[in-house]
């Protein structure tokens, strides 16, 4: 009975928590309207940023509670499942993702920038101050770029807000917090009464759904024909993900960073984000490409199926 209410719980909880990220990316994203910045921008930034408060908001609590080895694990995990189940689906739903734009330019080299240097740093299973500043003078420097190089043709006439969207944002920024302190306890209590390790559920259910802000976002973009706004929404989740859950998590306290995610579930990550890159060179993702993602997450869940089982 105490397993299935705080089964309840992590449902209630991630439901709030998903709901209320929704509140604050609309909110944002009026606002970013009303100063006059272009959908892309807004899309790179805002709107992936805002889909990726989830990850934040949990890895903050885990840490504070104690449970800071379900933050590598939500981040790892978080960006497989937005390469692999994200782009997969709106690939294989949509037939095709076309990109507008050449990522190539600027956006997908951090991707990969930003990978590569979570894997140089997590190898010594240690996140110092000095690592935790770099990663955050990365997300500074991505930013910076992002807007410099956004095309002014592009951008838009400013348009009015009202005070509901700062009252969507303040509201939402607050209920994320609230809701990601009882989605991580009824992590910790179900991982210890059902004997699976923390970072197990972080790599499974947190980082699913963390991940479907991204999910929602990218296939509503795509059913709308804006795919491109999709592939954008995710590559800046990943980026976010990266730089900025990695390391503000830290502040907080020290991170404990398992054995088994950096054998297998990092260099996969990294093997995805690379993938990612390769497909996306000639400016489109066929449906084909989409169902070769989606077997790359299959196997990703069944790696954690083993390990649960292990």
């Amino acid at each position: 009975m105490e397993i299935l209410l705080y089964i309840g719980l992590f449902i209630i909880s991630l439901g709030v928590l998903l709901k209320a990220s929704d509140w604050f990316v609309d909110g944002a994203e009026a606002i970013g309207l009303s100063l006059g910045i272009s959908p892309f921008i807004i899309g790179l930034t805002i709107v992936a940023f805002g889909t990726s408060l989830p990850e934040l908001a949990t890895s903050i609590a885990a840490v504070l509670s104690g449970n800071s080895e379900i933050v590598v694990g939500n981040v790892i995990g978080s960006n497989i499942t937005n390469i692999a189940l994200v782009l997969g689906l709106v690939a294989v739903f949509n037939k095709q993702i076309d990109l507008e734009y050449n990522i190539w330019h600027i956006d997908m080299p951090f991707l990969w920038g930003s990978a590569f240097m979570l894997w140089f740093v997590l190898k010594d299973f240690y996140l110092s101050l000095f690592e935790m500043l770099l990663l955050l003078t990365g997300i500074c420097v991505f930013l910076t770029y992002s807007f410099k190089g956004d095309d002014p043709g592009s951008k838009v006439e400013k348009q009015p807000t009202t005070w509901r969207s700062y009252f969507k944002l303040l509201l939402g920024g607050v209920l994320v917090w609230m809701s990601a302190d009882y989605t991580i306890l009824a992590i910790s209590e179900l991982s210890a009464q059902a004997g699976i390790d923390p970072e197990i559920i972080a790599l499974s259910a947190v980082a699913l759904g963390t991940s479907l802000p991204e999910v929602i976002v990218s296939l509503n973009a795509a059913r709308k024909g804006n795919t491109a706004l999709a592939v954008g929404n995710v590559l800046g989740s990943n980026v976010f993900n990266t730089y900025v859950v990695m390391s503000i998590p830290a502040i907080f306290g020290s991170l404990t960073i398992p054995v088994t995610i950096l054998d297998y579930f990092l260099p996969l990550m990294i093997v995805m984000t690379i993938l990612f890159g390769i497909m996306a060179s000639n400016k489109k993702i066929t449906r084909w490409e989409g169902c070769v993602l989606l077997l790359f997450y299959a196997l990703y869940l069944g790696e954690i199926i083993t390990e649960t089982v292990g």
